[in-house]
């Protein structure tokens, strides 16, 4: 009697720098329709034993030649699974998706543009689907990196409830695509789809929470370090 062979396996690389599987190759093609799996993404072959992207993959390429008819970019083209890259937007559901596309504006952003200018005045919130960005406090002519973003986070939340002064700069490190959402067309989502606008406010501010969370430890630990060394 022969031994079963096992069909082969893939393991995902995700934008969030967490490897996904392993899944079977239908489980793959369909995360490669709903666009949650794109041409470069990182994928390990079991079979093979080795990582390429996966348009380089023989079984995947002819999926990806299917994709390959053109798009106006609009956030209306944006599938369910492209949105669900930004973490915030992972737990609606696809109806709360495509009403949340119709307050969203997609934009290009080319390496080394920047994106907002610490002080200016901002009412719009950038959600990143692709690329990435710095975060950047310019004094003296020295810059200091706060954070750097990419595929899945976001910025500029702030200003879209207070429309107060930019904190920081926000540069792009790499050729980039964001969303963008004015506080004028969340007001619009929260007055005609509260369902879709409140559990999008909420894993925000879940975010923000962990985000102040993690700054307070770490500054608690500065403290601590400090304190220690001048013993």
């Amino acid at each position: 009697m022969q031994p079963e062979i096992p069909a082969p396996g893939f393991i995902i690389w995700g934008v969030d720098q967490i490897p996904y599987g392993p899944v079977e190759l239908p489980v793959l093609v369909a995360w490669i329709q709903d666009e949650r799996v794109l041409a470069d993404t990182w994928i390990f072959a079991q079979r093979a034993a080795i990582w390429k992207r996966a348009a380089d993959i023989p079984e995947l390429q002819m999926f990806f030649r299917r994709k390959s008819s053109p798009s106006d970019g609009s956030p209306s083209d944006l599938r369910a699974g492209v949105l669900r890259r930004v973490k915030i937007l992972a737990d609606l559901t696809d109806a709360q998706l495509e009403r949340f596309s119709s307050s969203m504006e997609q934009e290009q952003i080319p390496q080394w543009t920047q994106v907002v200018k610490q002080g200016d005045p901002g009412d719009t919130m950038f959600l990143i689907l692709e690329g990435e960005l710095r975060v950047r406090l310019a004094t003296g002519g020295k810059e200091t990196i706060l954070a750097t973003l990419g595929p899945g986070d976001f910025f500029g939340d702030l200003s879209l409830f207070d429309h107060g002064p930019r904190s920081a700069d926000v540069i792009a490190n790499v050729d980039s695509t964001v969303l963008k959402i004015s506080s004028a067309g969340f007001e619009k989502l929260a007055k005609d789809s509260p369902e879709v606008a409140s559990p999008f406010l909420l894993s925000t501010i879940k975010t923000l929470a962990a985000r102040i969370r993690a700054d307070n430890k770490r500054l608690r630990d500065s403290v601590n370090f400090s304190s220690f060394g001048g013993l």
